[in-house]
């Protein structure tokens, strides 16, 4: 038999060519490695992603985390981790000290979920986003009121949250010449961060008063002749009376008119002041009961703000609108007929109360 090679008409060359296509090509260990590399870049960059971007879970797992000043991004990163908050406190760590943010990170108490992705909850270290607690003190409520707010929402205990108020030595830190905080706590919103004290709290309070007391003040003029205190116990005495804020000056000249004439105050709220909250009413046991406060009893100012006003009740007080009016009494709305005489207001009296 011919070889192939031995046929007419065959070139040998050919046929080596044609059996060589046939046969895989073979490829040299530096693409098996070149693919190998890529293979693993993307498994490397996917797991970041992963870890960085996709939460690890839905957001009901909650944890409250505290990093005090000096603490290191390993604890963090461990306590998240142990936590169910993040998926690998390893990578938490790589992320945070090629991102340049290890010492970026702000200490303070954090309340993080399975829900938020480690980009979002660096973004919170770095802008020191803390948790906080927040509570609002409306206008003219007093310290026994806010004592009751703060421990129904389970903060404070309303006895240590009121002994505080009465603490000397906080008292002469925060610069307040009085026997208690009372009509120095600003009514607003405040954030408290979570195991907060009584004393943050009151002096977040003492802090904004002085800042709205300032700008009231800078006009200059008005009641210049009452000291702050003073000024400060007839805001709180307005503020008590008022309903509207269109009547908080006039309400101010009544009680200045009364107090340059030397005629009692005989304001309802300072009859209960310390014994319940002021709800628009008073009995004759009110009036009768001896206080301090009482200035159905006593004269002048009473020797304290009877709750905590705000900033249009601080204006009012130094800023009493020009009236000759003594005399003042509740309509069914809300607002009030305002009296020079006596007999104005006996009549006044008649028409809207009896």
């Amino acid at each position: 038999m011919k070889s192939p090679a031995s046929l007419p008409g065959l070139d040998s060359r050919r046929v080596y060519q044609h059996n060589a296509g046939m046969l895989p090509a073979m490829r040299s260990p530096k693409t098996y490695l070149v693919a190998t590399v890529r293979i693993c870049l993307s498994l490397i960059l996917l797991w970041y992603f992963l870890c960085l971007f996709v939460p690890p879970g839905n957001g009901s797992v909650v944890r409250d985390v505290s990093f005090p000043p000096g603490s290191g991004i390993r604890k963090l990163a461990l306590e998240l981790k142990a936590g169910g908050v993040i998926r690998s406190s390893w990578h938490f760590i790589l992320v945070t000290r090629l991102r340049g943010q290890a010492h970026r990170l702000k200490a303070g108490e954090y309340r993080f979920n399975d829900g938020m992705t480690p980009d979002l909850i660096l973004k919170k270290l770095v802008a020191g986003d803390v948790d906080y607690l927040k509570f609002s003190l409306p206008e003219g409520y007093s310290s026994y009121q806010a004592a009751e707010l703060l421990e129904q929402k389970g903060y404070f205990k309303r006895s240590a949250f009121l002994e505080k108020c009465r603490d000397r030595g906080l008292l002469a830190r925060l610069g307040l010449a009085a026997s208690s905080a009372e009509g120095y706590l600003y009514p607003a919103t405040y954030n408290l961060p979570r195991g907060g004290s009584e004393e943050q709290l009151i002096s977040q309070m003492v802090g904004q008063f002085e800042k709205k007391y300032a700008e009231v003040a800078a006009g200059g003029g008005g009641a210049g002749s009452l000291s702050r205190h003073a000024l400060v116990t007839l805001a709180s005495l307005i503020e008590k009376e008022a309903v509207s804020s269109e009547e908080k000056p006039l309400i101010s000249s009544v009680l200045h008119n009364r107090l340059r004439i030397g005629m009692p105050l005989q304001s309802d709220p300072t009859a209960v002041y310390g014994v319940r909250a002021f709800g628009g009413k008073v009995s004759k046991g009110d009036i009768e009961r001896p206080s301090p406060y009482n200035t159905y009893l006593i004269k002048g100012l009473p020797p304290g703000p009877i709750g905590n006003p705000g900033i249009d009740a601080l204006k009012a007080a130094l800023h009493p609108a020009a009236t000759q009016y003594l005399y003042f009494v509740a309509r069914q709305d809300g607002t009030h007929q305002f009296s020079r005489t006596l007999a104005e207001h006996n009549r006044a009296v008649q028409r809207y109360l009896k």
